[in-house]
């Protein structure tokens, strides 16, 4: 049984790419907005990533295994996310639906995106040409899940072809039908066509909701004004929103500085990414990048830095601290070292160590620092054994360093990452210096905190003692050559000097 969504009188955010992120849904719900839209995520992507419930934020997200947060969503917006796919595979469109539809409000497809990526894909605008697929897509999806399934189009180059597509639409028992008043060629400076959304409203019985009127809107009563010029009871608001989000609230426009400030507050409390971040703040901040505060956020890159710049730094450090309370906490349960020992006496330690190239300093890696550490040792072979995981292209390592094994948990987007994972793993036992700069009370760090409790136990003890031995011999091996070498030179020079003296004595004594 589908859940039922009332489409009629509501204002929405529109799925805008970089900018619909959760801090940006949520400041908008905050103003007014009756739904968000989540920016266009891509079937492949979310059916590679991993579903984690987030209790440091209270947050559901899902998580690539690079650890890239795909989409992030809250109970703030319980009710009110519809998550836009990207898609042009029935079979891959319900798989993906069927994996989120427990966290969100709806699925949205998208089949107005012009973009080339979309349109190379096969998807977005690209559907529009393809009456089959549209209608394939959209009736597999509402027969599977259990949620509404709306669509997201643009005109097509006539009326005529427009309302015929809107109608194969409707037939697949979609609950809504977002019109965009462009074709895929035109652009935000061409004129919306909102005659055509009025005779597609009024050709249809399924809401439809009209969009691409940003230009014509400078605070909320456009909004309603844009809804009656279109015939249309609801509207879905993308460039007027990206600029200022406070169009949604009905008491006003909120000045331009305060809602950025507002939304930096919602990016710290969601441990949004900088960069993310960073792009919806120029966005916001376009027209008024003479301002100091524009200036100076082009070239900011990390929360801190834009904290320092809007006045937050207070607000920033508190949630700071009081996050590596929780983050303290919740590493301890996940830096689990693993150690199996097999019967021949090799051992295997896992780790989930993460390689970040941010860590260490440039032109050098875990790998190089174990290869010259080994070579010292006399350990002239180290053996990578990287496994595929043919799904998603994604990649494990396991390292074999004198017979031992070391390996992480995860499944890398390559397999670089991959090795010098395993390698950090080896030089943490065998304490190699490899002039890490792990970040402060990050997962990293308190996985090193946790190995030196445990280096000391008789099962992993004798490892790093072996090598040190190794290194030791080594060592007293180089010392010795180079003291023979030292006395091979002195002695040379005394045979020199005494040959000197002796074919010059007659002289000396004349």
């Amino acid at each position: 049984m589908t859940e039922k969504i009332d489409f009629h009188h509501k204002v929405i955010l529109a799925p805008m790419v970089r900018v619909s992120t959760l801090p940006f849904r949520l400041l908008s719900l905050r103003y007014g907005a009756d739904l968000v839209y989540c920016e266009e995520i891509i079937d492949f992507k979310i059916l590679s990533s991993t579903r984690v419930e987030n209790d440091i934020l209270g947050t559901v997200d899902y998580v690539m295994s690079d650890g890239f947060v795909v989409f992030r969503t809250c109970p703030q917006e319980k009710g009110k996310v519809f998550f836009q796919l990207g898609t042009s595979d029935p079979e891959r469109a319900v798989a993906a639906a069927l994996k989120v539809q427990d966290d969100v409000a709806g699925i949205d497809i998208n089949m107005g995106c012009p973009k080339e990526f979309s349109i190379k894909g096969g998807m977005g605008a690209a559907l529009l040409k393809k009456p089959e697929k549209v209608k394939q897509i959209l009736s597999s999806l509402v027969k599977a899940v259990s949620i509404p399934v709306t669509c997201k189009i643009r005109c097509l180059p006539t009326l005529d072809e427009t309302i015929e597509l809107a109608k194969i639409i409707e037939k697949t028992g979609v609950s809504a039908l977002t019109v965009h008043g462009r074709t895929k060629e035109e652009r935000p400076r061409h004129t919306n066509r909102n005659d055509f959304i009025r005779k597609i409203a009024e050709s249809l019985s399924i809401p439809v909701i009209a969009n691409g009127g940003s230009k014509e809107m400078k605070d909320n009563s456009d909004i309603q004004k844009f809804a009656k010029n279109t015939g249309c009871t609801s509207v879905m608001v993308a460039q007027a929103a990206e600029r200022n989000p406070s169009i949604f609230s009905k008491e006003g426009m909120i000045p331009l500085l305060d809602i950025v400030r507002e939304y930096i507050k919602m990016a710290i409390d969601w441990d949004n990414n900088a960069i993310n971040s960073k792009y919806c703040i120029l966005a916001m901040m376009y027209k008024d990048m003479d301002l100091k505060e524009g200036d100076q956020s082009l070239t900011a890159v990390t929360m801190e830095e834009f904290s320092e710049i809007w006045g937050l730094q207070e607000y920033h450090n508190q949630h700071r601290q009081s996050m590596n309370k929780l983050l303290a906490m919740k590493y301890d349960k996940e830096t689990e070292i693993h150690v199996v020992t097999t019967d021949d006496g090799h051992t295997t330690i896992e780790m989930p160590f993460k390689f970040n190239k941010k860590e260490f300093p440039p032109k050098i890696s875990p790998k190089q620092r174990l290869y010259e550490a080994t070579k010292r040792a006399g350990i002239n072979r180290l053996e990578y054994d990287v496994t595929e995981r043919t799904e998603d292209r994604c990649y494990n390592c396991i390292l074999n360093v004198g017979g031992n094994l070391y390996t992480t948990p995860y499944w890398e987007k390559s397999k670089q990452l991959a090795e010098q994972g395993t390698a950090m793993v080896a030089n943490t036992v065998l304490d190699i210096e490899d002039e890490r700069q792990f970040v402060e009370g990050g997962q990293n760090e308190a996985l090193v905190e946790k190995w030196k409790k445990r280096k000391n136990d008789s099962d992993v003890k004798d490892i790093y003692l072996s090598f040190k031995h190794l290194l030791d011999k080594a060592n007293e091996e180089k010392e010795k050559l180079a003291k023979k070498r030292l006395n091979d030179e002195t002695n040379d020079s005394c045979i020199e000097v005494k040959h000197f003296v002796s074919d010059n004595h007659d002289d000396v004594v004349t």
